[in-house]
C-alpha cells in the first residue's frame, strides 16, 4: 500500500486543540491524512507549525538531518518566544539535553548516557520494578476501588525513575510533587510547573555534586544512573555539571509522563475492549509472555503515550509530502496519526494484541529514537500484567464518556482512571511471567 495525493476534501478542515479533539483525535487526524497530510496550523499557544500526519512522510521527517532539534533554528517570532519546548527548561539552563540538540553533540551526550544506560541495567532493574508494582497494588487492593491514574501509574514510574538515577528515598516524594506541577500542562497555579523545574534543577545539580565527591575509583555493583553519568565524563569525555544536571532532567522528564500514559491508556483501552483484555488474561493464566510483549507494542500504536514528537526546526528549504518548507519553520510529527496510516497498517482503528508486523513510531525514529524505550516497555509490562492477574474483575467505574484528557500538545494521557474490582486481602502474590 502506498500513500495517494491528498484528495479534495469534501468537509471544512476539523477543528484542532478542543477538548472534544483531546478526547478523541483520531477522526481529525483521518481527515488530515486524507486532505492535508502536511497542515499549517495555529497551535494553542500561538505558535504557527506544519503538522505531519502520514507515516511515510512521519518516518523521513523524524529521521531527516534538515530538520533540527535546536530551538536557535526557530525563525521565532516574538509572540512565540519562549513557548517550544518543555516550560521552564530555559529559565532554569536545562536546554543541553538529547531532545535539543544535533550532531555531533547529540552524538557525544547519546553516547555518554548509553554507557550508564544500558539494556543489562534496565534488565537489572526488572525484579524493583516488579516489588513498586505490588507495593503501589497492595495500597488499594483492599479497598475495592482506585484511580489508577494518581495511585498506581503516575508514581510506579517516578519512584522507579528515582531509584535509577539514584535519588535517595527520603527526597522521592519532592520529585513526585515537582512532577506533579508538570504532568498539569498549565493546570496548576501561575508559574507552578517553571518554580517546579527550577527546584528540580536546583536539587539535580547538588545531588550532582555530592554523588561526584562520594564516587570511589571502582565501580560498584548496582551503580545508580547520575554516577553513571559522572564516571562517564570523568574517564575522558566532556559532560558538564550543567549538561549531566540537564541529562538527569530530561531522563525523568521524558521517562514518568510517557510510562504514565502507556499505563493509563492501555489500561483504558483493555477496559474499553473487553474481548482482549479477556485475551491477554488467559495469557497470562498460561503463565505465557509472547502476547503480553505483541500487546504492548500494539497498545503504544493504538493509542500511544506521546501524541506528538518534540520539536524540529528545518535548517533549510525543503519538501515534506509535496509541501514545501520554509527555513525556520516549525514541524511537528504526528506520531499518533502516522501509527493509524491504513497506508502502512491494515485495519488501524482496531485493537489486537496479536499483532506482529508493528513498525509503529510510538518512541520515535531514527537518531533521537527513545533512550528509555525499554524501561518503558518494561514499567508497561509489569503494570499491566500485575494488575490484571491480581484484580481480574477490575472495570471502570465510570462511563468512558465522564473521562477527561490532560490538555496538553505533546503527550496523551487521562486526568482519572476510576476502577472497581472485588477487593483483595491476600498476605503474599506470586508475579506474573513479564518478559
Amino acid at each position: 500500500m502506498t500513500n495517494q495525493p491528498p484528495a479534495t476534501p469534501p468537509t471544512p478542515a476539523p477543528e484542532l486543540f478542543t477538548w472534544e479533539f483531546a478526547t478523541d483525535p483520531y477522526p481529525a487526524y483521518a481527515w488530515l491524512r486524507e486532505h492535508a497530510p502536511v497542515h499549517r496550523t495555529k497551535l494553542p499557544s500561538g505558535v504557527e507549525a506544519w503538522l505531519v500526519t502520514r507515516y511515510g512522510d512521519a518516518k523521513q521527517a523524524l529521521a531527516d538531518p534538515r530538520l533540527s532539534k535546536n530551538p536557535a533554528h526557530h525563525d521565532e517570532p516574538t509572540q512565540a518566544k519562549g513557548k517550544t519546548g518543555i516550560p521552564g527548561e530555559r529559565g532554569a539552563n536545562l536546554m543541553t539535553h538529547l531532545l535539543n540538540i544535533d550532531p555531533p553533540d547529540h552524538t557525544r551526550l547519546r553516547r555518554l548516557v548509553a554507557k550508564a544506560f544500558t539494556p543489562r541495567r534496565v534488565a537489572e532493574f526488572a525484579p524493583r520494578v516488579q516489588e513498586l508494582t505490588d507495593d503501589l497494588i497492595d495500597r488499594f487492593a483492599a479497598r475495592g476501588s482506585a484511580d489508577l491514574i494518581h495511585e498506581f501509574a503516575f508514581p510506579l514510574p517516578i519512584y522507579a525513575i528515582c531509584d535509577l538515577l539514584g535519588v535517595p528515598r527520603e527526597d522521592q516524594d519532592d520529585f513526585r510533587d515537582w512532577a506533579g506541577m508538570m504532568i498539569r500542562h498549565g493546570g496548576g497555579p501561575r508559574g507552578g510547573v517553571a518554580r517546579s523545574v527550577k527546584k528540580m534543577r536546583g536539587y539535580l545539580a547538588e545531588l550532582i555534586h555530592r554523588k561526584r565527591e562520594a564516587l570511589t575509583d571502582v565501580p560498584e555493583a548496582g551503580e545508580d544512573l547520575i554516577s553513571g553519568l559522572i564516571r562517564a565524563s570523568d574517564e575522558g569525555e566532556h559532560l558538564t555539571e550543567n549538561e549531566a544536571a540537564a541529562m538527569a532532567f530530561i531522563l525523568l522528564f521524558a521517562g514518568f509522563e510517557t510510562t504514565v500514559n502507556l499505563v493509563g491508556n492501555g489500561l483504558y483501552a483493555l477496559l474499553t475492549h473487553p474481548e482482549q483484555r479477556a485475551r491477554l488474561q488467559a495469557s497470562l493464566a498460561l503463565k505465557e509472555s509472547a502476547l503480553l510483549e505483541t500487546g504492548i507494542e500494539e497498545l503504544l500504536r493504538y493509542d500511544g503515550p506521546v501524541e506528538l514528537a518534540t520539536w524540529r526546526f528545518a535548517t533549510q528549504s525543503l519538501s515534506i509530502g509535496g509541501q514545501d518548507i520554509a527555513v525556520g519553520d516549525p514541524v511537528l510529527v504526528v506520531l499518533a496519526a502516522a501509527d493509524r496510516d491504513p497506508a502502512r497498517f491494515a485495519d488501524p482503528d482496531v485493537l489486537d494484541l496479536g499483532h506482529r508486523d508493528n513498525q509503529h513510531l510510538g518512541y520515535g525514529h531514527g537518531i533521537h529514537y527513545c533512550l528509555g524505550a525499554p524501561l518503558a516497555r518494561l514499567e508497561g509490562r509489569s503494570a499491566l500484567a500485575t494488575l490484571l492477574t491480581r484484580l481480574p474483575d477490575l472495570q471502570l467505574a465510570v462511563e468512558p464518556s465522564e473521562l477527561r484528557w490532560r490538555g496538553g500538545l505533546i503527550m496523551r494521557g487521562l486526568r482519572t482512571l476510576p476502577v472497581e474490582f472485588a477487593p483483595v486481602r491476600e498476605s503474599g502474590h506470586t508475579p506474573p511471567v513479564v518478559p
